[in-house]
């Protein structure tokens, strides 16, 4: 996916401030964060978006769950609490087509979020 910005940056052909990798995804510092700590978590296939997951993806899913885990521990908001949000489809907010979340977290979060 060429014109896929997180492709680009899972590829290097985008700079980014990567704080976790692995096999089969990625983390990086969100370039317009909207709390103190805004962390992008993406699986390295290409899946535009939730809509488009099939059941062999699975295990991805609760992959990036346990990233998003090691990630609010090692930035000291775990016990806070943070928050995880995914966009689908462009009502939603939803700007870059490659399924994403987005780790949110030191400063209280209000609700309703939209």
């Amino acid at each position: 996916m060429n014109d896929c910005i997180f492709c680009r940056i899972i590829e290097r052909k985008v700079p980014s401030m990567i704080v976790y990798e692995d096999e089969i995804a990625l983390a990086f510092e969100d370039v317009n964060p909207q709390a103190p700590v805004h962390t992008l978590i993406i699986p390295k296939k290409h899946i535009p978006t939730v809509l488009d997951l099939k059941e062999a993806d699975d295990h991805l899913i609760g992959h990036l769950f346990k990233i998003a885990n090691k990630i609010a521990r090692d930035k000291n908001i775990a016990e806070r609490g943070f928050r995880l949000v995914t966009n689908c489809n462009a009502e939603s907010g939803q700007t870059v087509y490659h399924i994403h979340l987005h780790l949110l977290g030191g400063r209280h979060m209000h609700w309703p979020p939209g």
